[in-house]
């Protein structure tokens, strides 16, 4: 935990905006629903984060929630924090061991696959283009090639649009992301390997669920619903039926 830091003051309303996000509470773990379009934490251009809204939940003396993974500022769903730093610690292991199940929805267009389910083991190397960050496909042997696996399935289709289920063995940044487009269909606004705002408002992509190890022992199972923009795009395309 951050320790011994001056407690940043929040405004009442967004000390209610962190409350409201708040899906699990115990001595261990906090556990949000991020919006889409809130970054997980400060950056360059970022003016308002879940990572600010953590203080909130601050104790006495400065020490707060951390976060212990990320999700990218358009995706929308579950996100932990660890409360004290032997869970930070705990709960990062978890993550970085791929003990960590995580379960995602993706509105796609494209090429959809024919089959109903498969495995995208593909590696994945970070490039800069333009002082943008973003990831490609790796050759083999390539340096700095990191490996990566997402499991999919089609929950529902409808001509070349798609809800499809997405289960990443690895966490690559924007793995899910890299992986569908290479698989010929790039998730609904995704401004950055897709059309981005052609086919979509924002990034369709949702982080359903995870199922973690709980640092007091045993495991946790948290969900968030998917919001309402991913669900009347879902019935705009006509894939209700993969979010039932």
């Amino acid at each position: 935990m951050t320790r011994n830091r001056e407690i940043q003051s929040l405004s009442p309303e967004a000390a209610a905006q962190a409350r409201s996000l708040l899906i699990h509470e115990d001595a261990a773990i906090l556990a949000f629903n991020k919006p889409p379009g809130m970054a997980s934490q400060g950056g360059s251009g970022v003016t308002h984060s879940l990572d600010d809204l953590l203080w909130a939940f601050a104790k006495s003396n400065g020490k707060r929630p951390r976060l212990v993974h990320r999700l990218d500022q358009g995706t929308s769903g579950v996100i932990l924090t660890a409360r004290t730093q032997p869970a930070a610690a705990f709960l990062s292991a978890a993550f970085a061991g791929r003990d960590a199940k995580k379960t995602y929805l993706a509105l796609v267009k494209g090429k959809i696959p024919p089959a109903e389910h498969g495995v995208m083991d593909a590696s994945l190397v970070k490039v800069e283009e333009g002082g943008r960050p973003r990831m490609i496909l790796a050759r083999e042997g390539r340096k700095g090639a990191q490996p990566a696996r997402t499991g999919w399935q089609v929950l529902a289709r409808n001509g070349d649009y798609a809800c499809m289920q997405l289960s990443p063995e690895t966490g690559r940044m924007h793995q899910i992301r890299v992986h569908l487009m290479s698989l010929g269909c790039p998730i609904l606004g995704d401004a950055l390997y897709g059309e981005g705002q052609g086919t979509g408002a924002r990034l369709m992509l949702h982080a359903a669920r995870i199922e973690v190890p709980h640092p007091d022992g045993g495991t946790v199972s948290l969900e968030a619903p998917v919001p309402e923009d991913f669900r009347a795009a879902a019935e705009k395309a006509g894939l209700q039926d993969g979010l039932k």
